[in-house]
């Protein structure tokens, strides 16, 4: 008997609760099925603050671009020293040094050549010099022939005839000689001259390969011109320069570069600036030299002061994967007084402050909607609300100033159309008006 109280029991009470469900149940779906009623607000008029609210990045307004040295032949280089990302650095420190070996090894080629071509120059004038000893040598003695020959002749009249033939034909060739002799000192001389001109402009050359050889060992330390911080380059070389998505590493001690990569900048701390895009709808509030507030996410609880910079004069395309589709205007912002503990990248909160609108009517912009390309608001008559085109004479990121209600006029926040066909007894309907449609 008991046992059969104790399974009799629960069975009851569970199929009284699920009666007790079964009719209540559709008591309960028309209490949730009541709508509550249309938000409202009413037309106001005083004085509206227009302020601007924007996130932004600091940047630093003076930078410099350190990159691999250009050197002879080309070729990759490769990292000995590399000051990491975030060192504070002073002007004319040594921020990158690059193994110089092959530079070196250049340098001992050419400082080779270059003694070749000395000794070789030096070479040829001794020589040049001891044959055109020789010249005079030849030039003394044809002149000396010359001259006997000449005397030979002289004494024509005291020999015979043959004899006399003979002298004239000796002077003849003497003086052919002689001048055969005088042109060829002449011709080898200008090319002992030109040879020698030949192995001094090869000489040269060497010299001046040298002295690039020196220069570009001296490039391999490459030294800050500015005092700033350090910002390593992503390695564009890492993994053959294919990366599919992937964060690229940062140049590290040790990588191979090419000549004139970039490798490191350095950004001047002691100018800073903040870049922002400023929507569309706010570009009318926002003039140059407009005083700003702003707070740094890495120094909370402190706040800056600055101005409006620069305005882009064209808008540019939002970022559409990014869901924002609106336009804006790039905007750069000036800090009146930087701190030294801020860096560029960091995000900065910004407020632009313009000027109040004094003694106007407004609503909040949710009160107001677009339709067929006018603003309208639902304005409430009786129980019911009409759509009224309104004028918009100023915006602002909350509040719209209007013109064409009455102040203390009841306006819906929402469109009441989405309610047609959900209204419940007690809920406002929509009148037929402007845009409107009946329910």
């Amino acid at each position: 008997m008991r046992l059969v109280k104790k399974i009799l029991i629960p069975i009851l009470l569970i199929a009284v609760g699920g009666m007790g469900w079964y009719f209540a149940k559709p008591l309960f779906r028309d209490l949730t099925r009541q709508e509550r009623p249309i938000p409202t607000v009413l037309v106001r008029r005083g004085d509206v603050e227009v302020k601007i609210h924007s996130v932004g990045e600091l940047r630093s307004v003076k930078s410099a671009m350190l990159t691999a040295p250009t050197v002879w032949g080309g070729g990759s280089l490769q990292i000995l020293r590399l000051s990491r990302t975030g060192t504070f650095v002073k002007k004319d420190d040594v921020v990158i040094e690059i193994d110089p070996s092959e530079q070196e090894y250049h340098a001992e080629q050419e400082k080779s050549e270059l003694d070749q071509a000395e000794q070789q120059i030096t070479k040829a004038k001794a020589d040049a010099a001891v044959q055109a000893a020789q010249d005079q040598v030849d030039l003394l003695h044809a002149r000396f022939e010359v001259r006997r020959a000449e005397l030979e002749v002289s004494r024509n009249e005291l020999v015979s005839t043959i004899d006399a033939k003979k002298n004239n034909l000796n002077l003849e060739e003497a003086r052919r000689r002689l001048a055969q002799l005088e042109k060829d000192v002449q011709s080898r001389a200008e090319s002992s001259r030109a040879s020698i001109a030949v192995m001094e402009a090869g000489r040269d050359r060497a010299r001046l390969s040298l002295a690039e050889a020196k220069k570009n060992i001296e490039n391999m330390i490459v030294k800050t011109p500015i005092s700033g911080l350090v910002a390593v380059r992503d390695n564009m070389d890492a993994g053959g320069g294919f990366f599919f998505g992937a964060a690229l590493p940062e140049y590290r001690e040790g990588d191979m570069v090419f000549p004139g990569r970039a490798l490191v900048q350095i950004l001047d701390l002691e100018q800073m600036e903040i870049e922002a895009r400023i929507n569309e709808i706010d570009r009318a509030n926002l003039n140059s030299d407009q005083p700003i507030t702003l707070q740094v996410e890495s120094l909370p609880g402190q706040s800056f002061e600055g101005r409006v910079k620069t305005i882009a004069g064209m808008a540019s395309r939002g970022e559409f994967f990014m869901g924002n589709v609106a336009r804006q205007f790039e905007t750069t912002f000036e800090i009146r007084k930087p701190d030294p503990r801020l860096r560029p990248g960091v995000t900065a909160r910004l407020v632009i402050i313009g000027d109040s609108l004094k003694n106007v009517l407004f609503l909040p912009r949710q009160a107001l909607f677009d339709q067929e390309g006018k603003q309208i608001a639902y304005v409430k008559r009786g129980s019911r609300f009409v759509a009224e085109e309104v004028k918009v004479k100023q915006r602002t990121e909350s509040h719209v100033v209007i013109e064409g209600l009455g102040e203390g006029v009841e306006v819906a926040m929402i469109s009441p159309t989405e309610k047609k066909g959900k209204s419940s007894p007690g809920t406002p309907s929509v009148a037929p008006g402007l845009g409107g449609a009946a329910p």
